[in-house]
């Protein structure tokens, strides 16, 4: 049995370097403290229809939007739900991708694994000759855009030009990690839902889901005997039509949070801030390349979160216990079962630039003697 261990207020505050939940601007936590008011007020309206409507304009989409108080979690389940009848396609790569397939399979569906050696994208060519060589006839293909227990980002937009050849197949994916931190063109490849969560490239508070439906999955869903009750499309878009609110009781305080934060975002762009991320992303390599070596397959390593293998054989835990104490940063170390100690990530997503991730290797460097 778990005991209690009682929560006291006298931590010490660390800059997080992790896949999230990362670094959040003062004033956007600042914005959480406002006096309660109910989400049925004109109030609510404004500010459920602000943050959706920047939440579009921030990534150049005409497909609607839902942010729910939820983790990204959500919408694995829900978009498996709404569009799959029966068989759906799930491209696995590491320990998230790999849960996707998991949660349709516990949802009752036939699911088909394109399975991939850890630290390996996804290719096009593969979902391509899948789907010809399928009697099936997938209603889904899913696939994760950032896998950030690899670092591995892969190649989304191509992969969704492969299944737009297929009107009766629908591309869920999965940008919980990436999102906010690297663009993708959601309607020029015909992406129909993609998801988020507040708390990684986006630099919010964790507690909200962000998702992007197409109006092919709307209809698709519409057409359907059974969907998702809480993350349903129809349900969910057709209550913002009515009433520009969401349909259950919303996470008020983090979603003040959101409409700060996306101002922020709003301002600086969506260009510009792929850019930095880019730059982050590139720094990292290179250090990476110097001391150890980069773990996903070259060309397709991700543009938040690396994952750098273990060359050199240091003690990863102790030495992320070591920058904690010493430099008051915390990075992570690898994730599944299958990586352990072989492998230690950084987060270089939301607010963070170059100059604050090589205060974290110069860090890395004192500690490990690199």
């Amino acid at each position: 049995m778990t005991e209690k261990r009682e929560y006291t207020d006298d931590y010490t505050d660390e800059t997080l370097y992790i896949p999230g939940p990362t670094e959040v601007r003062e004033d956007v936590i600042e914005a959480m403290a406002q006096p309660m008011f109910g989400h049925r007020m004109d109030r609510m309206t404004d500010l459920y229809t602000t943050i959706v409507e920047d939440t579009k304009e921030f990534l150049g989409t005409d497909n609607d939007a839902i942010i729910l108080t939820a983790s990204g979690t959500e919408f694995w389940e829900a978009s498996t739900l709404n569009l799959v009848d029966e068989n759906i396609l799930v491209a696995t790569c590491g320990s998230f991708s790999e849960r996707h397939a998991n949660v349709a399979e516990r949802l009752g569906k036939d699911v088909d694994r394109l399975e991939y050696e850890w630290g390996r994208a996804v290719k096009p060519e593969d979902v391509r000759e899948a789907l010809e060589e399928s009697e099936k006839g997938y209603d889904v293909v899913a696939c994760a855009m950032n896998e950030s227990s690899t670092g591995v980002r892969n190649p989304i937009e191509e992969i969704g030009d492969v299944v737009a050849e297929y009107p009766d197949t629908y591309f869920v994916v999965d940008a919980v990690s990436a999102l906010g931190g690297d663009y993708v063109a959601i309607d020029e490849h015909e992406i129909d839902v993609l998801f988020a969560s507040s708390q990684k490239a986006f630099a919010m508070p964790p507690g909200l889901a962000i998702c992007t439906v197409s109006e092919g999955a709307y209809e698709r869903e519409v057409g359907k005997d059974s969907a998702s009750w809480y993350g349903g499309f129809q349900r969910t878009l057709d209550y913002y039509d009515r009433k520009g609110q969401t349909h259950s009781t919303p996470a008020i305080p983090i979603m003040l949070a959101y409409r700060k934060q996306m101002k922020h975002m709003l301002e600086e762009g969506h260009d510009a801030r792929d850019e930095r991320h880019r730059e982050m992303a590139e720094y990292t390599r290179e250090w990476a390349s110097e001391h150890f070596a980069m773990f996903p397959e070259e060309g397709y390593e991700s543009q938040t979160v690396s994952c750098i293998e273990n060359t050199q054989g240091i003690d990863v835990a102790g030495t992320i216990e070591q920058v904690s104490e010493e430099y008051g940063m915390v990075f992570s170390n690898g994730y599944g079962s299958q990586l352990g100690e072989e492998t230690f990530r950084i987060g270089h997503m939301g607010e963070h630039d170059v100059e604050s991730i090589r205060a974290l290797t110069d860090a890395i460097e004192d500690v490990a003697g690199l």
